[in-house]
């Protein structure tokens, strides 16, 4: 009797890839404008995702739900408003989706001061075009990022 190879993550064909890569980039531009308001989708996601920004470092896809739990409990509690402005989402190389964008925020502080600054997540993707890694980059250290809370601090860093 011959023996059938079970079917792994990695056995997708190239067409099946590249849907799924697809359907990546469009859940990603669909859900990021809303991450300080609702929940993403996880299943395009690996069980051990690795996620690091400035300030943070996670793996496994429990603690990345807790991030963006924490991320949406921290925005209705400390800001009047806020947005997280996706300018683009792209695919530069087989393995690897980049997304480009702006939180802009506006304390509740009584002189409502303004957060704002820019970010590059770049997701790599496993052979089953599932997303194993998510690293953020932001356009200014985390201290400077701080220092808009205080009255009269710039947006653009200059203070």
């Amino acid at each position: 009797m011959k023996s059938i190879e079970p079917v792994t993550e990695s056995a997708l064909s190239k067409a099946q890839y590249e849907a799924q890569v697809q359907r990546s980039i469009d859940l990603l531009k669909a859900e990021l404008p809303h991450l300080f308001q609702r929940d993403l989708s996880y299943d395009i996601y690996t069980a051990d995702i690795y996620f690091r920004d400035p300030v943070n470092t996670f793996k496994g896809k429990f603690n990345y739900r807790i991030i963006f739990w924490t991320l949406r409990f921290h925005a209705r509690l400390f800001f009047n408003a806020i947005r997280f402005d996706v300018h683009s989402v792209s695919h530069p190389t087989q393995d690897t989706i980049v997304a480009t964008w702006t939180v802009d925020g506006i304390l509740r502080l009584p002189w409502q001061p303004r957060l704002c600054f820019n970010g590059t997540s770049t997701y790599k993707l496993n052979t089953a075009a599932q997303i194993y890694e998510h690293l953020d980059t932001w356009d200014r250290k985390p201290s400077d990022i701080l220092r808009q809370f205080w009255r009269g601090a710039s947006v653009d860093g200059a203070n």
